[in-house]
């Protein structure tokens, strides 16, 4: 029947120690032998409300242990996991909700007022699950109930590979889009990076083995929210190898409590989000070398956003033992290239090596030659998402087939370099075309940043007369640093090409990242055009 989420945590939980931690989030410690009784409470609750095998189990809230408890019940239970980002308003949530035909949704009581809003518009909704010391409303019952009613025992139920796991993705333009995966196949991504350090349990016997040997899988510490793919999927990884996940409890993103929750729990691996969240960690332990004990950590991930190598340095000389894992990824292509970076060598900033499963074609379908300059597309082979859910048009766009491969083309342009390597570029949608010439944000915001008074700096194309796009820049500076338009633009100007230097640079007056990490473009537009409109 292939692998599934919901066979292996059934198969694990007996022979790990109940009393090992499998979450940690500040005080509170949820042992192995607690989680597997509330999953298999919560997931028996969910069958009984209605809940039937590929429904859909929308999960709206911060990072917590009821997002990874109410997850594992969803496997267990076959339901199809949707992330809800909650950030989104209660129309954007609403939206969420009825795109992805939710069956089952579990929130947290901080999100009750956004609920009662959209609730009346989602009759595909029969359950409604509230995480929460009050007593919930009257349409909802409460999470802790429903995981002590029942006997904790495993359920009995026939699962299969082919049940389904979404990542809404938003993307830079358009409505969010949920991402279809199978279990086997995300399980299988798992395993090729395994195998590549030695055997790696094939089958459910295998693994239980294994497990029964080694005892508890690593602490884990993902410090993006759940709610997108970074965070999720690395927390699923240490869940799913018998290992403690440990989230921050502030709703967002505090370097120091990390570096606190590093010293107190010693995760032995962290996820992050390229330097909107590496540049905080190592600003703060610059500012108290060996306050905190980072010696737990043997490897940081990351993904979704660029991680200069100016921040690998930072961060390798307060962990000389670290290794610093770049993955080139996206929730539609996960493993396109990895650059990992040890204190024994360097690697430029977004410079990959290929996976093993990665092309790269131009625009015509035809592979790129390494060292020829030419701009392509990064396509990414088998085992790849079914689709997007309910968007047929999209998925043929996305997913093609090229000399009889089916490849995930998400839209990432880059240049392969002589030794075989790709130099990132930028998302095509984010391309600015400037009086004909095509500029990626991505490689100005990293000229950027590379001056000392700048601390995080996205660039945008605003509409112009002459250039038909103008290339914009909009900075954070440093604390205490005062911002020079002209220093910065011949600061760019030395490292790329003259038409790539912004015509413009702003200063931001809001924020210019969602609490993934991620660019908000639309954020950056939003400051040239008040920006302009004060001036005219």
């Amino acid at each position: 029947m292939g692998w599934n989420f919901g066979d292996i945590l059934d198969a694990i939980e007996p022979v790990l120690p109940p009393a090992a931690p499998a979450f940690i989030h500040g005080e509170r410690v949820i042992p192995w032998g607690e989680a597997s009784r509330i999953t298999n409470n919560l997931a028996r609750s969910l069958i009984a409300r209605g809940a039937a095998p590929g429904d859909k189990l929308a999960i709206y809230m911060r990072n917590c242990p009821e997002y990874l408890l109410s997850l594992a019940a969803g496997f267990k239970a076959r339901l199809t996991h949707v992330n809800v980002n909650y950030r989104y308003t209660p129309d954007e949530v609403w939206y969420i909700f009825d795109n992805a035909d939710a069956q089952t949704v579990v929130y947290s009581a901080e999100f009750r007022d956004a609920i009662e809003q959209i609730r009346p518009r989602l009759p595909k909704v029969k359950a409604w699950v509230e995480v929460g010391d009050e007593a919930p409303p009257a349409f909802a019952e409460n999470f802790e109930a429903l995981a002590v009613n029942g006997n904790g025992g495993p359920l009995d139920i026939q699962r299969s590979g082919q049940d389904q796991f979404f990542i809404y993705t938003g993307g830079t333009t358009g409505m969010p889009k949920g991402v279809m995966w199978a279990h086997e196949d995300l399980r299988e991504l798992t395993l090729i990076a395994a195998r590549k350090l030695g055997p790696a349990p094939e089958t459910l016997e295998a693994l239980v083995e294994h497990t029964r040997k080694v005892g508890p899988g690593p602490r884990a510490l993902p410090a993006p929210p759940l709610m997108h793919g970074t965070g999720l999927l690395s927390a699923m990884g240490a869940h799913l190898a018998g290992g403690c996940v440990i989230t921050l409890e502030s709703p967002t993103f505090d370097a120091e409590e990390l570096l606190r929750a590093v010293d107190a729990h010693k995760p032995q691996a962290m996820a992050i989000v390229g330097d909107s969240f590496a540049r905080p960690i190592l600003n703060a332990l610059d500012a108290a070398p060996g306050r905190y004990d980072v010696s737990s950590i043997m490897g940081i991930i990351s993904s979704g956003v660029m991680w200069s190598l100016e921040v690998k340095r930072g961060l390798l000389r307060h962990m000389p033992n670290v290794v610093l894992t770049d993955g080139f990824s996206s929730s539609e292509a996960i493993g396109m290239g990895s650059s990992v970076m040890t204190s024994a060598g360097e690697v430029p900033t977004a410079q990959f090596m290929l996976g093993e499963r990665c092309r790269v074609f131009d625009e015509d379908d035809k592979p790129v030659v390494p060292g020829s300059g030419v701009r392509g597309l990064v396509a990414l082979g088998a085992p790849n998402p079914i689709g997007y859910y309910k968007d047929e048009e999209k998925t043929a766009r996305t997913f093609r087939v090229i000399d009889g491969v089916r490849y995930s083309i998400p839209g990432d342009w880059c240049t392969v370099e002589p030794d075989g390597t790709l130099t990132l570029l930028g998302r095509g949608n984010a391309c600015i075309n400037t009086a004909g010439e095509k500029v990626f944000p991505e490689e100005v915001e990293e000229a950027l940043k590379t001056h000392p008074t700048v601390e995080d700096a996205l660039v945008v194309g605003m509409p112009d007369e002459k250039w038909g796009q103008a290339v914009t820049g909009v900075v954070v500076p440093r604390d205490g640093c005062c911002i020079d338009e002209a220093v910065l633009k011949v600061h760019v100007r030395a490292q790329l090409a003259g038409y790539k230097t912004p015509k413009r640079i702003f200063i931001a007056d809001r924020p210019l990242r969602a609490s993934n990490g991620k660019a908000d473009y639309p954020a950056a537009k939003s400051v040239v055009a008040d920006a302009l409109a004060t001036t005219e």
